[in-house]
């Protein structure tokens, strides 16, 4: 039994699934409702942790981001990152590197010298085994179309390369194959008791709709609740343990689109932080994120004023057009669960994961804590690791290479892709091709069918989205309600009003009142 439909949880799901196990995940809202769905959507292997001599985490998330491609080249594409170099660039005074830098080289004042951030892209480039991504280039900005958009006193800038994920995709795609392989998802389900014995849990479990109970028995206790971690282990299990996570809010702003390329913008602050300016939905840029402790889960993030204000001012510090609050098109912000290692700052605070089993009284549970989306699956593998003692016969680790449901095709092969479904379905126009593409990759032929006209898709709700693809995501995604839909299954909200937003949330109600009268009958 795995408690928390977030990355962790539903990746998870989805190993143990595909070993032969039997899997139940409850999740309290929807999949990927929290933190998975509020990242900065970077799949990448922490290029800022080498700072901290986090190389282990640096270099399984370096392995992982090719790993992973080849799995969703749907959901997750390379992208290359410009790094702009001033002499004002300074180091987070927390960080061991900067501590020892400032030993052996105090004149520097805190100052990230060129030649050293140079050799950390060279490392960022080795430490993996990278095969797929191109190496880091150096850029003259006074020439290139990268310096364009910059305030001229940027003249140089180092290249890299990372990757985009679509974040809570990637969480809803795990979730699918999981369930295709046996497990059972259950969203709008609370964890409301357990109850520890010896050879199992008994689970108590709440439909947080209706709110009907039911108990389950499992052999093992998964505790995947992300932010809520803590509330689990100290409420639902109470186990005593000193073991907890440290909440830190990451808020993001969406502004109009700021340049025209598509490359992302690695900036450093003077304050020692660092923010990513990412090209977002076609039309929009994203710039994150920030970090701040956030005590308390029930408490819903927000990207606060001063927030906004810090992320416009540190942007515009680097492009020569001002950025202001005039220009942010929608804001969110997410609470990353870091386990608590006693850093001095959060930004200080480990991406790095840490499993712990207990297994003292009764029947085991593993409690997941920390962890960052590009390593999930590793970490999954690993907490198939922890629980095999208990699980004679589990089979072996299978998931490496292994497609999510629509990523079936070649890293390269997105636009070979586009071209058959534009084939195909020549009602279509480019932005919805390529959006269905993007989201759903070989299943989007599944999902059109036998469609030949637009009209054999159903109601139009708007921005291309249509009754068959908000059935799609009804029955094979898990999804409940408008907001799954427009800001977790897509980000069709940012082209959307609220009336038409209201209006798919009553329709798709009417939906499922209508399908659950007929199971009634």
């Amino acid at each position: 039994m795995i408690i928390g439909g977030g990355i962790n949880g539903c990746g998870i799901a989805r190993d143990a699934a595909g070993r032969g196990l039997s899997v139940a995940l409850a999740e309290m809202h929807d999949l990927a409702s929290a933190t998975s769905s509020a990242s900065t959507k970077l799949f990448h292997g922490g290029l800022r942790y080498l700072e901290y001599f986090e190389l282990r985490l640096v270099r399984e998330a370096l392995i992982e981001r090719e790993t992973l491609l080849t799995a969703m080249p749907h959901i997750s594409w390379p992208m290359r990152f410009v790094l702009p170099y001033g002499s004002d660039m300074r180091f987070d005074t927390d960080t061991p590197a900067a501590r020892l830098l400032h030993l052996a080289m105090p004149w520097l004042k805190g100052r990230r010298p060129a030649w050293m951030i140079r050799f950390g892209l060279w490392l960022y480039d080795h430490l993996g085994g990278r095969k797929i991504l191109p190496p880091t280039a150096t850029l003259d900005l006074r020439t290139s179309p990268e310096g364009a958009p910059l305030q001229p006193r940027f003249s140089k800038a180092f290249e890299y390369s990372d990757c985009w994920v679509e974040d809570s995709r990637l969480v809803v795609l795990n979730a699918r194959d999981a369930a295709e392989r046996g497990a059972e998802i259950m969203v709008g389900t609370r964890v409301v008791a357990t109850e520890r014995r010896a050879e199992e849990w008994r689970i108590t479990l709440e439909d947080t709709e209706t709110g009907a109970r039911a108990t389950l028995r499992a052999r093992c206790l998964i505790n995947a609740a992300g932010p809520w971690v803590g509330d689990i282990l100290h409420s639902k299990v109470h186990l005593e343990t000193r073991e907890n996570v440290r909440l830190v809010r990451g808020s993001h702003i969406v502004t109009r689109r700021l340049y025209d390329h598509d490359k992302c913008y690695f900036l450093q602050g003077t304050d020692g932080r660092i923010i990513f300016a990412i090209p977002y939905e076609t039309d929009f840029t994203l710039i994150g994120t920030t970090d701040a402790d956030h005590p308390d889960p029930s408490v819903k993030p927000e990207c606060t004023v001063e927030e906004q204000q810090y992320l416009c001012d540190f942007a515009s510090s680097y492009f020569a057009q001002p950025i202001t609050r005039d220009d942010i098109v929608w804001t969110y912000s997410g609470v990353r669960p870091l386990y608590d290692d006693g850093a001095s700052s959060a930004t200080a605070a480990t991406r790095d994961y840490t499993l712990k089993v207990d297994a003292q009284g009764g029947a085991p549970i593993l409690n997941v804590f920390g962890g960052k989306i590009t390593t999930y699956r590793r970490l999954a593998e690993s907490a198939l690791e922890k629980i095999a003692p208990w699980f004679a016969g589990l089979g072996p680790a299978w998931t490496a290479g292994a497609a999510l449901p629509g990523g079936d095709f070649p890293v390269d092969g997105v636009a070979a892709l586009e071209h058959r479904l534009a084939e195909s379905y020549p009602f279509l126009d480019g932005f919805h091709v390529r959006r269905l593409v993007r989201a759903y990759g070989t299943d989007a032929f599944d999902m059109l069918g036998d469609a030949r006209a637009y009209a054999d898709l159903g109601q139009s709700f708007a921005a291309t989205l249509t009754q068959r693809e908000v059935m799609w995501l009804m029955e094979r995604e898990f999804a409940r309600t408008a907001g799954d839909v427009v800001w977790r299954r897509s980000k069709l909200g940012l082209r959307m009003s609220a009336d038409e937003i209201a209006d798919l949330d009553a329709w798709m109600r009417r939906h499922r009142e209508g399908k659950a009268r007929k199971a009634a009958e």
